[in-house]
């Protein structure tokens, strides 16, 4: 069944006047280099490699035998799948036959899975045998009779069964036989069409399925090669999950847009990282801002020529100063630049390189071409620069809409204007500063907190690694500020009194001070590295109950 979205005609001819909207999909971009350069690497995870004629060959048998499964055009295929180029296979096998892409996070469980897969009506799941010791094939076992929809597991890395297919023997099953080129060209779906369903990370509650078409992806991934000189010459590394935004555009596809490389880790390590960039000669990365704290500390990075690594790009919580100073330090050859996105619009600013400390470290990055933003008050009228208020965002890169929640995509929009739920303020040049959720506000007796401040202080303390700024309730005051701070290794741990000197130190208003402070070994985050606040918030209520 069709998904109901908000795209309107005046949307598509306005993208496509303007240039942004090409008409193209993705399996264009892959079979224009498999043909004019064949041989060259494509990919690489930690299992195997790939070239551009040998993916080109695997997705065109992988989509044969989904169309000898049942998969037609809008039909939803859910993956949950690690950084491997079987997830490549999959997603652009999907797009040569209009299937809709439905990748889910490794990491998610029943709940969340059960979740997605009801609500996208998924045809066919295809999962890991084993994925860091968790049995996938189990739980969509234990799920199955709950999904009405679902008529195929493919397994993969593991045996054929009752219920489920090896998705090696299923690769290797000559499908195109039934189903040749020419057959699948006719195929190829129209670019203003849904062709991605990836949920939101869930740092605020229900997770939402956002849709984008393929002229939206098509789109971002230009600008944002524009922006951080991504070419053919490219080597783009990704360890961020596939099944999140960031990885999905810029781990996933920007590489077979611009006939580059892509080098994939399926789990962080650091050191590993610093090894690939010499020896694979990685010149661009995209992570949250822990994945450039981990790469500083690596043990092993004096040892190894890094200096192939041109950009890191950071998304989902703010770089601190004292980072961007000393990644300036360890990283000459690297500009790191900060950014801001969502699920729903993809990244719409980010630094561009050469840009000062300052900027990096206090800004969140200028729009990528074609997309705008601006801030508006409690009654949706603009704000002048530097004024905070409501972010919204409109342009080419935009989602169009929630899957089978049309209310919530209505009650999104301004108008053409997403509201974004972000606090933020665009000073005069344009550079964007995030300063928190608008359901993140913290009110003490009246007084708003300014939580993104705060954080960016509490940062700068050398036994501080991380740092988030959390409202407790507070039956007087409303709400208190509670600090909740991961101590940085090798550092004394910071006590609140220790916190309180600090900030009078920084000159910090006295009212604002956080009223607790928590001491964690690790703040909850999604895949991407936003903080997850009400999950702190539950922690820290869960407590206070406790108390009583």
């Amino acid at each position: 069944m069709a998904f109901e979205t908000n795209l309107t005609a005046e949307r598509i001819g306005e993208h496509t006047a303007q240039g942004h909207w090409t008409g193209e999909v993705s399996t264009d971009h892959l079979d224009a280099w498999a043909a004019r350069v064949p041989d060259k690497l494509a990919a690489v995870d930690e299992h195997r490699s790939t070239t551009y004629r040998e993916l080109a060959e695997q997705v065109h048998r992988c989509a044969a035998g989904l169309l000898e499964l049942g998969v037609g055009a809008g039909d939803v295929v859910s993956f949950q799948l690690p950084n491997r180029i079987e997830w490549l296979v999959l997603h652009f096998a999907c797009t040569r036959i209009g299937a809709v892409s439905n990748p889910l996070i490794p990491i998610h469980r029943d709940r969340e899975v059960g979740f997605a897969l009801q609500l996208a009506r998924s045809r066919i799941v295809v999962v890991p045998d084993e994925f860091r010791g968790f049995d996938h094939p189990a739980m969509v076992e234990r799920l199955r009779p709950d999904l009405p929809d679902l008529q195929h597991l493919l397994v993969v890395g593991g045996e054929s069964g009752p219920g489920r297919t090896s998705w090696e023997e299923f690769l290797a099953t000559p499908w195109e036989r039934q189903h040749p080129a020419a057959e699948l060209a006719r195929l190829r779906p129209d670019p203003d069409e849904v062709t991605l369903l990836i949920f939101t990370s869930g740092t605020t509650g229900e997770p939402k399925g956002v849709m984008h078409t393929h002229n939206a992806l098509v789109a971002a991934n230009r600008a944002m090669a524009q922006r951080v000189e991504v070419d053919s010459d490219s080597v783009l590394h990704m360890a961020s999950t596939f099944a999140h935004l960031t990885g999905f555009l810029y781990g996933a596809r920007l590489p077979v847009q611009f006939g580059a490389t892509g080098v994939y880790q399926e789990v962080w390590d650091p050191q590993r990282f610093v090894e690939l960039i010499e020896q694979r000669g990685i010149t661009h990365t995209s992570a949250a801002t822990p994945f450039l704290h981990d790469l500083l500390s690596a043990d092993n990075l004096a040892r190894h020529d890094v200096s192939a690594l041109r950009r890191f790009c950071c998304m989902g919580a703010p770089v601190p100063r004292p980072l961007v100073r000393q990644a300036g330090e360890q990283l000459p050859a690297t500009d790191v630049l900060s950014g801001w996105g969502q699920s729903e619009n993809a990244l719409v600013t980010i630094g561009v390189p050469g840009d000062d400390e300052d900027k990096t470290a206090t800004r969140d990055g200028i729009p990528l071409a074609g997309m705008r933003i601006r801030v508006v008050d409690a009654r949706g009228r603009p704000l002048p620069p530097s004024a905070e208020g409501r972010l919204q965002v409109r342009g080419p890169f935009l989602f169009v809409g929630y899957a089978r929640r049309p209310d919530t995509t209505r009650d999104a929009f301004d108008g053409a204007w997403f509201d974004t739920g972000d606090l933020a303020a665009i000073d005069e040049d344009g550079y964007l500063s995030i300063s928190g959720r608008t359901k993140d506000v913290i009110i003490r007796g009246g007084e708003n907190i300014p939580v993104a401040y705060l954080e960016d202080v509490l940062h700068e303390h050398t036994a501080v690694q991380a740092a988030a700024v959390v409202g407790v309730p507070d039956p007087r005051l409303q709400e208190r500020a509670c600090a909740v701070v991961v101590p940085e290794p090798g550092e004394p741990e910071p006590d609140f009194a220790e916190l309180q000197r600090f900030l009078a130190a920084k000159g910090v208003a006295k009212p604002y001070w956080p009223e607790r402070l928590e001491v964690v070994g690790e703040l909850p985050r999604t895949p991407s590295g936003k903080i997850q606040k009400f999950r702190l918030r539950e922690q820290l209520g869960d407590e206070a109950d406790h108390q009583r």
